[in-house]
């Protein structure tokens, strides 16, 4: 199973305001110590006690970064991640109970951006958080970032019968427009952009979630396996998007073309 990466942590960016945090914890313990430790790392904390109370503050206050634990009254966690995602691309940072990697698994393939396991330090924590800030699209807004950009970045790429377009951040295979998560796109184009060859697992999550990534190589194998359900005639037998034991993953070039 693959394991959490090991990381050099960059120094958080300088914040020209403070970043609003929707913290969904129903743990009077958990939402005391978090909201003080935020509150001296800069962020500035809403918090909702429920699912249902979590959506209403998430229209209500339209937050930087969700921090959203699984185990929510009302409505679940992964229900909230869920309705978020419909609407918005917020970052989203799932907190899960030890043991529960189903949780995980769920909360990544409904969109959640990254994942944390009570209990943890609260280090950790505000690392993965300035990490998910900076890869997200209004992060500039929020001290700065970056999103995984490619040198084709605007070039339309067609590979067999999947046709993916950055500039208009569309996707066709056969001949249907299909609709993917932010993440999801810039790993299909990533890979289009480099057909025929074999991607590590380290240079396409460097490539798309940033070289500061501190998450588990587990979101990766979600993304594809969401992919291979687009593009793939059979996902449960890919033919597009490979799988190079060991190594990484590749786009297969049809022959011919």
């Amino acid at each position: 199973m693959a394991g959490p990466r090991a990381r050099t942590q960059a120094a958080p960016p300088a914040m020209a305001r403070p970043v609003s945090v929707l913290l969904a914890e129903d743990e009077e313990g958990f939402v005391e110590a978090l909201v003080i430790g935020l509150a001296r790392e800069g962020f500035a904390v809403t918090v909702a006690r429920d699912g249902t109370e979590a959506l209403a503050l998430f229209e209500a206050t339209d937050p930087d970064l969700v921090l959203l634990d699984i185990m929510l009254p009302k409505l679940s966690g992964i229900d909230v991640c869920r309705a978020i995602r419909a609407q918005s691309s917020v970052p989203i940072i799932m907190v899960t109970a030890k043991g529960t990697e189903i949780d995980t698994v769920v909360g990544l393939e409904v969109g959640a951006d990254d994942y944390v396991t009570k209990p943890y330090r609260l280090r950790e924590l505000v690392a993965r958080m300035h990490a998910v800030l900076r890869r997200a699209p209004h992060a500039a807004d929020a001290g700065g970032g970056h999103e995984a950009k490619d040198a084709d970045e605007g070039t339309a790429v067609t590979v067999g019968d999947v046709r993916v377009d950055p500039e208009r951040h569309r996707v066709f295979v056969r001949g249907e427009e299909v609709h993917l998560r932010r993440k999801e796109f810039e790993l299909l184009a990533l890979l289009m952009s480099h057909a025929g060859r074999v991607l590590t697992r380290d240079t396409l999550i460097d490539r798309v979630w940033g070289t500061d990534y501190v998450g588990d190589t587990k979101t990766l194998d979600v993304h594809i396996k969401r992919l291979r359900a687009h593009v793939e005639t059979d996902a449960s037998s890919p033919t597009s998007i490979t799988t190079v034991r060991g190594v990484g993953y590749r786009f297969e070039m049809p022959r011919g073309q």
